[in-house]
């Protein structure tokens, strides 16, 4: 299944059908990603019958939450630990990605693992997502690197704004400074 557009983050709650055996069940709470509810409550089923004895005939969904960002414009590290089926067998894998929110985070994670491992949607779970608050939680060099103080970057090839009256001009212009 390819996820058509963007992804959110979803908090699914379900339980086991009530019974007179047990007429409390417990309930088991997932943070899903998916691009929409009907595709988050299927990924729901999907992890739940693989974890405990509950499938979709035998329970029930009790709420289906979107997640929002507390801090969208807030550049975060995040940790990624992730479970895919390669062609040669089952690998775990911890990634490090520097995004805006967990969503952006776990899109770079897919088009990451496309690119890189061909690993497809459907062949990637993922376990855990983590913000990592302080510098010494980065594994990763190419996360570590961005983090230094008073790191800038050249801006080559700037274009000089022009004045509005003006349309055409006589002379080409520079853009190297």
């Amino acid at each position: 299944m390819r996820f058509p557009g963007r992804l959110q983050e979803y908090q699914v709650i379900g339980r086991h059908l009530p019974t007179e055996n047990n007429p409390t069940p417990a309930l088991y709470r997932m943070r899903i990603f998916a691009p929409n509810t009907v595709v988050a409550k299927s990924r729901f089923w999907y992890f739940l019958r693989g974890l405990k004895k509950v499938k979709k005939a035998t329970g029930e969904i009790v709420s289906v939450n979107a997640i929002a960002e507390k801090h969208p414009l807030k550049v975060k590290n995040f940790g990624v630990w992730i479970r895919y089926d390669s062609r040669s067998g089952t690998h775990n894998m911890y990634k490090e990605y520097r995004e805006l929110s967990r969503t952006d985070a776990v899109e770079a994670l897919y088009s990451d693992m496309a690119a890189r491992h061909r690993a497809r949607f459907r062949s990637i779970h993922i376990l855990r997502v983590v913000e990592l608050e302080k510098t010494e939680d980065i594994k990763r060099p190419y996360i570590k690197q961005l983090t230094t103080k008073g790191l800038t970057f050249p801006l080559p090839h700037r274009v000089p704004k022009t004045s509005t009256k003006k349309i055409f001009s006589a002379k080409r212009p520079s853009t190297f400074a």
